[in-house]
């Protein structure tokens, strides 16, 4: 107790303020800004308005704290150890600013679905500039609005800046005079005891509190351009965080992978349905959304791509890229899942279900024909073509008349459902038609394009023969390829490589990218109608053949190389999704498969529906199975 006076009248002698220490605090639980050194003033409101902005767009929250300095630890330390203390979520961001010497440190959990680079971009274009002018205010809004532009793919711009006081906190919280003081001391001496012993409660209580770890980004006035550690686990609590076994690791890398990539192929097939009812225009921003999310999980793909061509990497690396694998997954989702409610809003199945329903009727209606005249095109080639030639395709009209069927039945019952006035229902029954209808459709092309390709190969080959015959040093390939087609039926694609040596370069590059351009489109339509079975493996193929399709330009040598490669990828991607397919266990062969059954099985594993029977929606991972609720 003597000390304790001793040190409050310390207080009351006019010494010069010393700087003082903010250790990790407790923040205000009253709200999302703790401002210990009074740097917001009459701003405080427009700081609240962004930070309700980002939750209410996202749900996320961004907590602002100001203090006058870091007690001087590093900034990153003191912002991951303050919001362990406060028990910060995977959606929860930390901006902590200490006023005195301009620093700042950004602390995001791994799981927020903020990448590295993108914390990296927020803080030099939003934060950075308002803290060089003391704009203390304009900060905690440039961040909250970047985190805004990021979420939606947008660039990140500087707030309007308005500068402000240099140091709010440099003559401390609390002021100096005697005269408020004196009247305060007698008070605060009959607390002191108290005072410590809650203290001292307290601090062992915040010894066994749960630590999370924490991706934290830190910078200064002075710097261009901060360091982001996302790598690493600063502070005791990531010392103390065991890593995760690499496996297992590995593991919940590739899960993220398949179930994003679901994801991401529901929301662009039911957008296809929400543009058709309310027009390009209505759905941009949606369709933003998943070209966002078709982007993250491209480079999340192609991670995995890397790491399966160098499985002997050393465990930091793929430690790294599993992370990184993982926060790209991530961000894909929340993006989707950011804009479902929105687009829930925007179609309102149960409102709009009856003239959904009138659409989705229609196009089942004209699919069936359609369906009829690509079964008779893949009849007729039958019995002049190879099997080899029609195998891509030789079940997909099994398949699409299984998913018409279970369109038929979820459109009988969404009519039912409306004829009882029972909206919810009639909204499930019509997604799941719709879902059943784009497989259909799918499978149905696959077969009509494929049957083209095989009458152009044909047309093509009698073509190339009749111009190779008037040329002596094509001989040899004209007769091997004559004698290709004399022994019964024949596959005229592979005819045609035979008189690859016949062609001039330019023709051969464009029937070689022509090719690759067939396997990688089959090899998508598979994987796309089978994605309830397919793994992780075949996906990352196919994501990596698209990959080399699309960079086949006028440069013949390169656009040959990246053919080739995209078809190598492309006939590994379906070989290992048909090997899925296979230990999933559907058979179109298998006669004695009540159609019932079947049917429900095709939906199964086409990812029309998910494990508790009601179908997929637009939306990322936590809100693609929402039509549950």
């Amino acid at each position: 107790m003597i000390c304790a006076l001793v040190a409050l009248c310390a207080l009351l002698l006019p010494t010069v303020p010393a700087s003082r220490a903010d250790t990790p605090l407790d923040l205000d639980a009253a709200g999302r800004i703790t401002d210990t050194v009074g740097a917001l003033g009459k701003r405080r409101t427009q700081v609240e308005a962004a930070l309700d902005r980002l939750h209410t767009d996202h749900h996320i929250q961004l907590f602002v704290t100001y203090v006058h300095d870091f007690s001087g630890r590093a900034a990153h330390t003191w912002a991951d150890a303050t919001a362990d203390r406060n028990g910060f979520g995977p959606h929860d961001i930390l901006l902590a600013i200490a006023t005195h010497g301009g620093q700042y440190a950004v602390s995001a959990d791994k799981q927020s679905g903020f990448r590295k680079d993108q914390l990296e971009r927020v803080a030099t274009a939003a934060i950075a500039p308002a803290l060089r002018e003391h704009d203390w205010a304009g900060a905690a809004i440039g961040a909250a609005d970047g985190y805004r532009a990021v979420l939606r793919g947008e660039p990140v711009h500087a707030p309007l800046i308005l500068p402000g006081t240099t140091d709010p906190g440099g003559d401390g919280l609390l002021p100096g005079h005697r005269a408020v003081w004196v009247p305060i001391a007698g008070g605060a001496l009959v607390l002191l005891t108290g005072l410590a012993l809650r203290n001292r409660r307290s601090r062992r209580a915040r010894a066994t509190a749960r630590r999370r770890p924490r991706a934290v980004h830190e910078g200064g006035r002075g710097r261009e351009r901060p360091a982001v550690a996302t790598s690493t686990e600063p502070g005791l609590a990531r010392l103390a965080q065991p890593l995760t076994p690499l496996p297992d690791l590995d593991a919940e890398a590739s899960a993220n992978l398949v179930d994003t990539d679901d994801a991401v192929r529901t929301s662009a097939e039911e957008l296809r349905f929400a543009t058709a009812q309310l027009g390009p225009a209505a759905t941009r921003p949606f369709a933003e959304a998943v070209a966002y999310a078709r982007g993250e999980l491209a480079d999340a793909f192609r991670l995995r791509q890397h790491l399966d061509d160098a499985p002997y990497e050393e465990e930091r690396i793929r430690r790294h890229a599993l992370d990184e694998i993982c926060s790209r997954c991530t961000s894909a989702n929340r993006r989707l899942d950011a804009e479902s409610e929105a687009f829930d809003r925007l179609r309102d199945l149960k409102a709009n279900a009856a003239g959904i329903l009138d659409r989705a009727e229609a196009t089942a209606r004209a699919l069936a024909p359609r369906l009829a005249a690509a079964e008779a095109a893949l009849a007729a080639l039958a019995r002049c073509r190879a099997r080899s030639a029609l195998a891509p395709v030789a079940e997909h009209v099994a398949e699409a008349r299984d998913r018409l069927s279970f369109a038929d039945t979820a459109l009988a019952e969404a009519r039912t459902a409306l004829l009882v006035a029972d909206p919810e229902h009639a909204a499930v029954s019509v997604r799941a038609a719709e879902a059943a209808l784009s497989q259909a459709a799918t499978l149905t092309a696959a077969v009509l394009r494929h049957t083209h390709a095989l009458t152009a190969a044909t047309t093509r080959l009698h073509t190339v023969l009749a111009e190779a015959a008037r040329r002596p040093e094509a001989a040899p390939a004209v007769k091997t390829a004559r004698r290709a087609m004399a022994h019964g039926p024949y596959d005229p694609r592979e005819v045609l490589r035979l008189l690859d040596e016949a062609m001039t370069v330019e023709a051969r590059a464009a029937r070689t990218v022509l090719a690759a351009r067939a396997e990688v489109s089959a090899a998508r339509d598979y994987i796309s109608t089978h994605r309830g079975a397919i793994g992780c493996r075949a996906r990352t193929r196919l994501t990596e053949a698209e990959r080399h399709i699309a960079l086949c330009g006028d440069d013949v040598p390169t656009a040959v190389a990246e053919a080739t490669r995209a078809m190598a990828l492309a006939q590994q991607a379906r070989a290992l999704a048909e090997d899925d397919v296979v230990t999933y266990g559907t058979s179109y062969d298998a006669e004695s498969t009540p159609e019932p059954a079947r049917v429900l099985g095709g939906a199964l594993l086409g990812g029309i529906i998910l494990a508790g029977l009601l179908p997929a929606t637009f939306g990322g991972g936590a809100t693609r199975g929402r039509l549950a609720g």
